[in-house]
């Protein structure tokens, strides 16, 4: 917390990120007043001032929430990105800027804001706006080690952070955990209709699944086992479970994940080369 101490915060859309982000601060104890938004919906402004949150109306004061901020998290689409910022690039001084929006790199970025570099670029995911995200981030060479801690703990306040040192590699944060949150909703979706097709109630079978979800998942981060050893613990040799991975194994699951992860990461780059353009 004490790195976010009295920094002014501010962010450049106020859509579902963006107010997840906003959750984990204040959650994290960031006074709601050193928060401000700019957005042009007067709905989110009136939830977000409802919550002790400064908000602006860009468009008609597109400079005020960028002047007096030490950071700057852009949290707008990246098709209307170059419009947005263009309004107030030219009072960009020494704030951080801190980008969500997906496909812009730090370069592109850079170049939309006149040649401003002091950027980090993050790529969370959803689980982010119940503080149980999982961000990648990556920053320009213009940028200092005080700000890319600055950068972590705005990020980190809405769960994990993750450093990378090669930009092309925020393409795998994307298929692994920026995306990955549907991979894991289809795997859920695809266990209940089976569970129903067994003779459970749907209600019945999204129980279980979720919470068989969960507790996987907690079992694993808590465990000093790999997830291959905590497989292979609880598949007894020609038991249920067994005939279950088995079926997986000769339907070639594990090489179809990672075809779709593949399939990502390469609409990933596509992404980023069409915005470059």
């Amino acid at each position: 917390m004490s790195v976010l101490n009295d920094k002014k915060i501010s962010f450049i859309g106020g859509g579902n990120m963006a107010q997840a982000l906003i959750s984990g601060l204040i959650g994290c104890g960031v006074n709601p007043k050193l928060v401000t938004v700019a957005d042009p919906s007067s709905e989110i402004r009136q939830t977000l001032t409802a919550k002790g949150i400064n908000t602006v109306d860009p468009t008609e004061d597109a400079t005020s929430a960028v002047i007096s901020a030490d950071v700057i998290v852009l949290a707008v689409k990246p098709q209307v990105m170059k419009m947005v910022v263009s309004a107030f690039t030219e009072v960009l001084d020494k704030q951080l800027i801190i980008s969500v929006a997906a496909g812009l790199s730090t370069d592109i970025l850079s170049a939309m804001l006149g040649g401003y570099s002091n950027i980090v670029r993050a790529m969370p995911n959803t689980p982010a706006m119940i503080q149980m995200g999982a961000t990648g981030l990556y920053a320009s060479a213009a940028t200092n080690d005080d700000d890319k801690q600055l950068a972590e703990a705005v990020m980190a306040a809405s769960g994990l952070v993750m450093w990378v040192n090669d930009e092309a590699h925020m393409h795998a944060v994307t298929a692994v955990s920026g995306s990955a949150p549907a991979y894991v909703f289809y795997f859920i979706e695809s266990m209940i209709d089976g569970a129903v097709d067994l003779g459970l109630s749907r209600k019945q079978a999204s129980a279980l699944a979720m919470q068989t979800m969960l507790g996987a998942s907690k079992m694993a981060m808590d465990s000093d086992d790999a997830p291959s050893e905590l497989r292979r613990k609880v598949t007894s040799p020609n038991g249920t479970t067994q005939a279950a991975i088995e079926s997986m194994q000769a339907n070639e699951i594990g090489r179809q994940i990672a075809e779709a992860m593949q399939a990502c990461y390469q609409r990933s780059e596509a992404l980023s080369d069409e915005m470059s353009q």
